[in-house]
C-alpha cells in the first residue's frame, strides 16, 4: 500500500434530517431532458479562429512558484502535467471534432501527446500580433474556452493556464499542429522562451496537435513518471467518454515497450462493472443502475451498484472529465438525493409490512413518530455502494488549480432533482432490486442500532477515554499540538521506547500480537477486539460514526514496527483499522510511519545508521577509507535489538529522525486497494501481487 501520497478531504453530508434531504426540493431548475446513450455532445458550429483565443493577462511567476498551479513539484505534480494536455485533448472530443487520443511515455522520460481534433489556432492573434498557437503556450489564462464567444461548450481546462504552465515548468516543449493543409511547428526552451515564430515544416490532409515535452529536473524532485498513473489515468477518461479511443504507450525500455488501448461504448456502466470485478466484490444485485438528465445545459450521468463489500463506501465524482477527488456539490446533491429516494420507499415497504395481518403495531419512538417514519441513516444506506458521478457543465468553478472540488452551487438542484425523479422511476420499474436495495439499507441500519445498545457501556468507557489501556505510557504534555504516540510492536520494542523516550511529550503504546483484520469485521466485533480496544481507549476519539477528532489525545500517532513480514502486516492491520473506523485521521495527516534504521555501519568508535542497502553499502566505503580497514555491519532484525538510547537517535528524536506520514491521494482508490489486500477474495489479491511484485525494493524474509 502507498504510505506517502497526498491527503484529501472527505464531503461528508450534515444530519440527514428530513429538511436537509429536502434541501433541494424546492429549487427552481428546468425540466429534465433525455440525452442519447452513449453521451454525445453537439458539435460547436462556427469558425474556430485566432479571434477565439482570449487573453485574460510571463511564466517566470509559475516557475517560481509551481505549487500554486500544479500543487505540488513531486510526483503528483509531475503526472499532472499530463493531465492538462490530455484535458485539452478531450475538450476537442466533447466538443464533437476529436475520435483519439495517444499519449507516450519517450526514452529519456519525454512525454509525447497527440490527438486528431481540429489543430490549435495557428493565426495570427489580433490583439498579440503573434500565432495564436504561441499565445495558448506563453501566455497565462489564454484559451478559447473563456464566455459565450469560446470554442468549447464544455471543457475542463476552463482557467486557460494548462498549456502554458506546462511550458513554463518543462526544459523543452515542441508543439506540431496540422490543420488539414500544413504542418506547423514551434520549440520552445527553459521555460517557454522560444527563438523562431511557429512556422511551417510541412503539408498534410490530417488535423490534429502533437506537444512532446520534458519536464525540468531543476523544478520536480524526480522527473521519472509512472507508467501505471498515466494508463490508469486514460483508462477512466475512457471510462467517462464512451466510445473515444485512448493510447498509452512506455517506450523507455526499447527491449520491453508497453501498450494499451481503451475504449468503452458502455461508458460509466462499464466502468462500475470493471470496478466490482476487480476488487473481487459480488455484486447484490444483476444490473447497474444507470440513468442520466439535462438541466440548463448541465449534463448529469449515474451509475452505481451495491456490493456485499458492508465496510465499503465508494464514490468517485468528475465534473467536465476532472476528477474531483474531494467532491463539492454534485457529490453532496447525489448523497442527499439517495437518501430521500430510499428512505422513501423504506417508508412504503415498512407501511407496507404493517399492513399485513398479524402484524403488532409499532410503538412510537422518542420523536412521536411510528418506527417506519424514522429515516435510515445516509451511511447506512450508502453502506457498500460503488458509484460513478459524472457531471458536464459550460463554466465549472473549480477549488484551485489542480480541481479537486467542485464549487459550482448551480450543480446541486440540477443533480438533486435528474436522482430523485429518476431514480424513483427506475425502483418502480424493477421491484426486485428495490426490495434488495430496501432490505440491505434495513439491516444496515438494524444492525447499527443493536451494535450501538449491545456495547454501549464499553463505548462510552473507549470513546471518552476513561480508564486509559494499562500498558500505555502517557505523556506530561497536555497540549495537544505538541504531544505524539508510538505504537510499537511487541513488550521488547515497547520497553526501549519507553526508557528512550522524551516522556514530556511522547507517549508509547506496546502491541502484542496480530490483531483483528477489520476489513471483514462489523464495528461490535472491532469494538470487542482486545487488540483494538488499547488503541481506541488511548486516543479517545471513539471511531465510526461517533468519531470525534476534537477528543484526539495527541498532535500525532506513530506505527513503529519492525522492517520485516511480519512488521508490515502489522502496519497494514492498523492502517486498515485507521482508514475504515478512524479516517479522519488519515485525511487530516495524524498518522506517520516511524523508519528505523536497517543497519548500523561502524569502524572502532565511529558509526553510521543506514536506511537502505544503498547507504549501507556506502558508508561501508566511506568508513574503510583509502586503507580499505574492516568495517562492521549489525543488521537490526527488530526494534528490541536496539538499545534505549539507538532508538532514540535513530527513530524518536525530533532531530535526527526520519518519519512518513501517511495521505490519501484519492480515498477511492484507497478503498480498493484495502479491499483487495485485506478481503476475502483470493483471485484479485492475487493478481495485485503478480502486477505490484516488479516494484518491490527491499523484500526482507
Amino acid at each position: 500500500m502507498n504510505e506517502n501520497i497526498k491527503n484529501i478531504s472527505e464531503n461528508t453530508e450534515t444530519t440527514e434530517n428530513q429538511e436537509n434531504i429536502e434541501h433541494y426540493a424546492d429549487s427552481d431548475v428546468g425540466e429534465i431532458q433525455d440525452i442519447s446513450e452513449p453521451m454525445e455532445y453537439s458539435r460547436m458550429e462556427g469558425d474556430y479562429g485566432a479571434g477565439n483565443i482570449e487573453i485574460l493577462e510571463g511564466l517566470e511567476a509559475v516557475r517560481k512558484r509551481p505549487a500554486m498551479y500544479i500543487g505540488t513539484t513531486g510526483p503528483k505534480g509531475l503526472h499532472h502535467l499530463v493531465n492538462e494536455i490530455v484535458d485539452n485533448a478531450i475538450d476537442e472530443a466533447l466538443a464533437g471534432h476529436c475520435t483519439e487520443i495517444s499519449v507516450k511515455i519517450l526514452p529519456g522520460n519525454v512525454i509525447e501527446i497527440s490527438d486528431n481534433g481540429r489543430g490549435i489556432p495557428v493565426g495570427i492573434h489580433p490583439k498579440e500580433g503573434i500565432s495564436a498557437a504561441t499565445v495558448v503556450y506563453t501566455i497565462l489564462h489564454a484559451g478559447g474556452k473563456f464566455g459565450a464567444g469560446g470554442g468549447y461548450k464544455v471543457s475542463g481546462g476552463l482557467h486557460g493556464v494548462g498549456a502554458s504552465v506546462v511550458n513554463a515548468l518543462s526544459e523543452w516543449l515542441e508543439l506540431e499542429v496540422c490543420n488539414g493543409k500544413n504542418i506547423y511547428y514551434q520549440k520552445f526552451s527553459n521555460g517557454g522562451n522560444y527563438d523562431e515564430p511557429l512556422k511551417i515544416i510541412g503539408e498534410t490532409e490530417k488535423t490534429g496537435t502533437k506537444v512532446r515535452f520534458k519536464a525540468d529536473k531543476s523544478i520536480f524532485q524526480s522527473v521519472e513518471y509512472d507508467y501505471s498513473i498515466v494508463r490508469e489515468r486514460m483508462r477512466e477518461q475512457a471510462f467517462l467518454n464512451a466510445g473515444l479511443i485512448f493510447n498509452t504507450a512506455d517506450l523507455r525500455n526499447e527491449s520491453e515497450p508497453k501498450e494499451h488501448k481503451f475504449s468503452y461504448e458502455g461508458g460509466i456502466i462499464s466502468y462500475i462493472e470493471w470496478l466490482q470485478k476487480k476488487r473481487g466484490a459480488e455484486v447484490l444485485h444483476k444490473d447497474v443502475i444507470y440513468f442520466n438528465g439535462l438541466i440548463d445545459d448541465i449534463t448529469v450521468e449515474i451509475a452505481f451498484q451495491y456490493n456485499n463489500d458492508f465496510n465499503s463506501e465508494t464514490i468517485r465524482s468528475f465534473a467536465n472529465n476532472i476528477h474531483t477527488i474531494e467532491g463539492g456539490t454534485h457529490e453532496i446533491a447525489f448523497r442527499r438525493a439517495i437518501s430521500k429516494v430510499v428512505n422513501d420507499f423504506v417508508k412504503k415497504h415498512r407501511e407496507e409490512e404493517a399492513k399485513k395481518p398479524g402484524k403488532v403495531k409499532t410503538k412510537k419512538k422518542a420523536t412521536g413518530e411510528p418506527e417506519q417514519y424514522q429515516n435510515i441513516s445516509g451511511e447506512a444506506i450508502r453502506e457498500a455502494i460503488n458509484a460513478v458521478i459524472s457531471v458536464k457543465l459550460p463554466e465549472t468553478e473549480f477549488e484551485g488549480q489542480t480541481k479537486a472540488k467542485l464549487g459550482n452551487p448551480e450543480v446541486g438542484p440540477v443533480v438533486y432533482k435528474v436522482v430523485t425523479e429518476r431514480l424513483t422511476y427506475y425502483l418502480e420499474e424493477n421491484p426486485e432490486t428495490t426490495a434488495i436495495i430496501v432490505n440491505k439499507a434495513i439491516n444496515s441500519q438494524a444492525a447499527r442500532d443493536a451494535a450501538r445498545k449491545a456495547l454501549e457501556a464499553k463505548r462510552k468507557s473507549v470513546s471518552d477515554g476513561v480508564g486509559l489501556p494499562g500498558k500505555l505510557a502517557d505523556c506530561y504534555e497536555k497540549d495537544v499540538t505538541k504531544t505524539e504516540i508510538y505504537i510499537v510492536e511487541g513488550d521488547s520494542a515497547g520497553g526501549s521506547a519507553k526508557q528512550g523516550r522524551d516522556s514530556a511529550f511522547q507517549a508509547i503504546l506496546p502491541l502484542w500480537g496480530k490483531m483483528l483484520n477489520v476489513e471483514k469485521a462489523r464495528i461490535d466485533r472491532v469494538l470487542g477486539n482486545e487488540k483494538l480496544i488499547p488503541v481506541v481507549k488511548a486516543l479517545g476519539t471513539g471511531v465510526g460514526e461517533e468519531f470525534n477528532l476534537e477528543k484526539l489525545r495527541y498532535g500525532r500517532i506513530v506505527i513503529m514496527a519492525d522492517a520485516d513480514v511480519d512488521g508490515s502486516h502489522i502496519r497494514t492491520l492498523l492502517l486498515t483499522f485507521f482508514f475504515r473506523f478512524m479516517r479522519p485521521l488519515v485525511e487530516e495527516g495524524k498518522i506517520f510511519i516511524a523508519q528505523p534504521p536497517l543497519f548500523k555501519v561502524y569502524r572502532g568508535k565511529k558509526f553510521k545508521y543506514a536506511f537502505t542497502e544503498e547507504e549501507r553499502e556506502t558508508y561501508i566505503k566511506e568508513l574503510a577509507g583509502e586503507n580499505n580497514a574492516k568495517v562492521d555491519v549489525q543488521r537490526y532484525k527488530g526494534l528490541g535489538e536496539m538499545n534505549a538510547d539507538q532508538l532514540w537517535e535513530t527513530t524518536m528524536d525530533p532531530a535526527t529522525r526520519t518519519m512518513k506520514r501517511v495521505e490519501i491521494d484519492d480515498a477511492a482508490s484507497a478503498d480498493e486497494i484495502f479491499s483487495i489486500l485485506m478481503g476475502d477474495k483470493v483471485e484479485p489479491r492475487r493478481n495485485f501481487i503478480e502486477q505490484n511484485a516488479k516494484l518491490v525494493v527491499n523484500l526482507d524474509v
